[in-house]
């Protein structure tokens, strides 16, 4: 792949991926469909992947069905979001005197059709994110740089978020490239393309389940936000860790 068509695939699905999401934002309203369920926004990524694959289809298709080795990364994958979410919620609910629990039964639509949309609308992220962008890439360089950098770009595609006080911004900027961090090293030579989206599918839907119930950042405060922020990044120093200590030694001997 020439650095031209390398660069001219990731500023393609970029460009998509963000003009996608706003205008299903702008629409979302119009549809009837509750936020609580799924955004729209969440399907800009997937519509920027099309777009990429319209121009460069068997490109997009290695990317998207390459192979690798690893079947170690699923379990610990998925248990992190429950780490995250115990690390943010537990010192929450100390600093406030109140634990900020939100019992399934009193959302307005039942709880499995939400964790059934959620997971839905987050492999309609991850399809971009960790299934295209983290591997576009991953060809140019290694496995930590490139999650920061997806991280980066996937944090300032909320654009709406950076509208909030600067240290809620912050907690969440940091939140997701810690989470890219996790991603990315976890899937980084893991299973089938269809393996790593419902494995990435899956980590960010009970993150957002996670925060649904035993968080309130969607209130704009900003504490939960920046706790929610330390706890992934501290769940990426292990995850760091963990590649350092376990992965390196497995694969040398």
């Amino acid at each position: 792949m020439t650095t031209h068509t390398w660069t001219a695939r990731a500023v393609v699905y970029g460009v998509v991926a963000f003009v996608a999401a706003g205008l299903l934002g702008a629409v979302q309203p119009e549809t009837g469909i509750p936020a609580e369920v799924v955004q729209l926004t969440q399907f800009g990524p997937a519509l920027g992947v099309a777009a990429v694959a319209l121009r460069w289809p068997a490109g997009t298709r290695r990317l998207l069905t390459a192979s690798g080795t690893r079947q170690d990364s699923g379990w610990p994958l998925l248990a992190t979001p429950f780490l995250v979410i115990a690390l943010s919620a537990g010192p929450y609910a100390l600093l406030t005197g109140t634990a900020h629990v939100t019992d399934p039964r009193s959302l307005q639509h039942p709880f499995v059709l939400v964790a059934v949309a959620q997971l839905a609308g987050a492999c309609g992220e991850e399809i971009g994110w960790r299934c295209f962008l983290q591997p576009l890439l991953r060809t140019r360089c290694g496995p930590l740089t490139t999650s920061v950098a997806v991280g980066a770009v996937w944090g300032l595609w909320h654009v709406r978020v950076l509208a909030e006080a600067p240290a809620y911004a912050a907690g969440f900027l940091l939140a997701t490239v810690a989470m890219s961090v996790v991603l990315g090293l976890a899937l980084d030579g893991t299973g089938t393309g269809r393996q790593r989206l419902l494995l990435a599918g899956g980590f960010h839907a009970l993150v957002n389940l996670g925060m649904l119930l035993f968080m309130d950042e969607e209130t704009g405060r900003t504490p939960p936000m920046v706790l929610f922020g330390l706890a992934c990044a501290l769940a990426a120093a292990l995850w760091v860790w963990r590649e350092r200590t376990v992965t390196i030694p497995r694969t040398a001997s």
